[in-house]
């Protein structure tokens, strides 16, 4: 098992000085300047990015590049949620970032893009996992398709840092209403390739439509 001081200690020393995480607009993904000589970006969101290191290849850093203080919401999230095969796993911590358990897949965004089936068992698995969510106090909040994981036919939820939220959130509800009505009887046996820009655009109509996003303010 990774000793967490030492790769806190090398995370501290070895990524955090070298990388840039800029917002240049809440609704799209973090921009990174990597700056490192070892550390890999592996993804970006709005609040956050996460990198991994090549010695330590079944964990991953989630650096936050702005509103850092939800980082305290998120590590509660995660101990409330504890060790759950539908979701990742908090190892440790420091003043803005979280060292996770890693999750390899494809998610379900990606997936529709390059063709990949989406098993019913994954949204099933994903349906599990937010009633485990609910009964350990917490609201499932911002489940959809780019926070969705599916790897061997197993559904996993990547990115809970909105599960302390209260209000209610119907992405999840509304993209197993479009599993059900849309992909499964005319994508899921002949799933052809879906470009990006059409999906982009049906996501950001979605969240015109559900008021997510301004009109005046869409990008």
């Amino acid at each position: 098992m990774i000793k967490i001081e030492q790769f806190k200690q090398r995370i501290e020393e070895e990524l955090l000085p070298y990388i840039v995480l800029s917002s240049l607009n809440q609704n799209d993904p973090i921009v990174v300047k990597n700056n490192t000589k070892d550390w890999q970006l592996v993804g970006s969101g709005n609040y956050a990015s996460v990198f991994s290191h090549p010695s330590e290849k079944e964990i991953v850093v989630k650096v936050y590049g702005r509103e850092v203080e939800a980082i305290k919401d998120e590590i509660r999230v995660y101990e409330a949620l504890g060790n759950h095969p539908a979701y990742s796993e908090l190892y440790g911590y420091g003043e803005n970032y979280l060292i996770l358990k890693r999750i390899t897949g494809i998610t379900l965004y990606d997936a529709v893009i390059k063709g990949v089936a989406i098993s019913p068992k994954v949204l099933m698995d994903i349906e599990k996992a937010i009633d485990y969510a609910k009964k350990v106090g917490l609201n499932p909040f911002d489940v959809h398709g780019k926070n969705i994981v599916m790897q061997n036919e197993k559904g996993i939820i990547v990115d809970v840092s909105d599960f302390y939220k209260s209000g209610v959130c119907k992405k999840w509800e509304d993209l197993q209403t479009a599993y059900k009505w849309f992909y499964q009887p005319f994508l899921l046996k002949n799933h052809p390739r879906i470009p990006v820009w059409m999906l982009n655009l049906v996501r950001k109509g979605y969240r015109v439509a559900r008021g997510i996003v301004p009109i005046n303010k869409r990008k």
